[in-house]
């Protein structure tokens, strides 16, 4: 990509995407655009075809989506697929008719099997069914790729598909009701931290910046308590606070702080092409297929050791209550990076290091 090129980064405010604005303005890009959900409705076919008409963009980041936890995935199903679809068809189809020069299509690894071999590399995508839970969402974003491949074979584009594992960072969503694990069990034991501590100033400013269900800091102590107990952030009787958290804790989570996702989108945009992600072996029997790419850690901990690495990062000192009837959803889902790598990226944060950075971050802003 040239400096001067003009990019356009979708969902440039949200996790990835304001994380790949920002890498790209440290590497001296300077034509960079932007649209708010306010400004441009990606679900719009003809908004996203005046604005490719107009703009026409020469590189696309797809980081625009639809995403929450297992709350969110298994409630809302039907908005899950519908939007994630329309979302990414406009985009992928108007940058075809645009003339793009190349464009980045982010996934998911829940694109991969619920019971798919530890850990997945790219060629295990669509051999025995989804995880329940989110296969909707896992569906939509199959449905990206298929479709920047077959654009790929049938028009000769240059679409490339990355498959971030769960990534946590600055920008990150601390919804209780539609957060990932990492920032719920942040914000949830951060708020069990204000409680055990009778910091009411704290907690009322937690909630004035992120209200829980129209519930603000000017609420009464009663309304609060509530609330929060309703997410299993309990003050007990004795003045200590307990958290609850879904599921056994037992299931494996790989995590990469978004930053550096930023930092292998941006690398793969700039080094790599369609032709050098096709397998070996696709181009012997000619069946071009899993040419997206995994990025990840290649490394897990338990939901079980991720909250007690909260906890000792947030200074909690109450107890953890895992809640075994609740889902645990898929048991592990462990990357195989050995694609990226080969490549020429690896990642450097470990996890230890980004909870204490997304805290520090959570309470600063």
């Amino acid at each position: 990509m040239e400096k001067n090129a003009k990019i356009y980064v979708a969902g440039h405010k949200g996790l990835v995407g304001s994380a790949i604005w920002k890498t790209l303005v440290n590497k001296g890009y300077t034509n960079l655009i932007g649209r708010t959900i306010d400004e441009l409705d990606l679900m719009d076919p003809h908004a996203v075809e005046q604005f490719f008409n107009e703009e026409k963009p020469e590189y696309v980041f797809l980081a625009a989506a639809k995403v929450g936890g297992i709350i969110a995935n298994n409630t809302y199903r039907g908005q899950f697929i519908y939007e994630n679809l329309m979302i990414q068809n406009n985009v992928i189809h108007q940058s075809y008719r645009s003339g793009v020069k190349k464009l980045l299509f982010l996934g998911s690894t829940c694109i991969y099997p619920r019971e798919a071999p530890q850990p997945m590399s790219e060629d295990c995508l669509l051999t025995s069914p989804l995880e329940y839970t989110n296969e909707p969402y896992a569906l939509a974003k199959i449905a990206g790729i298929k479709m920047c491949e077959s654009y790929n074979l049938q028009y000769g584009t240059n679409y490339l598909s990355v498959m971030p594992t769960n990534l946590y960072g600055p920008n990150d969503n601390f919804n209780l009701e539609t957060s990932h694990v990492l920032p719920a069990l942040i914000r949830k034991i951060h708020l069990g931290k204000c409680l055990e501590n009778n910091d009411w100033d704290a907690v009322r400013a937690d909630l004035d910046k992120r209200p829980i269900e129209g519930v603000d800091g000017s609420a009464s102590p009663e309304t609060i308590l509530e609330k929060l107990s309703k997410y299993g952030i309990l003050l007990t009787d004795n003045h200590s606070a307990s958290v609850e958290i879904w599921g056994s804790g037992a299931p494996l989570r790989e995590f990469l702080w978004s930053e550096e996702m930023a930092d292998a989108c941006v690398f793969v945009m700039e080094k790599v092409n369609f032709k050098e992600t096709i397998p070996l072996e696709n181009n012997r029997n000619r069946e071009i297929r899993n040419t997206h790419i995994n990025i990840g850690t290649g490394k897990e901990v338990t939901i079980r050791q991720l909250a007690e690495l909260v906890k000792e990062k947030t200074g909690f000192n109450g107890d953890l209550v895992f809640n075994a009837s609740k889902p645990d959803g898929t048991m592990r889902k462990l990357t195989d990076p050995s694609k990226i790598h080969q490549l020429g990226w690896h990642h450097q944060i470990e996890i230890d290091e980004g909870i204490q950075r997304l805290y520090n971050w959570y309470t600063s802003y």
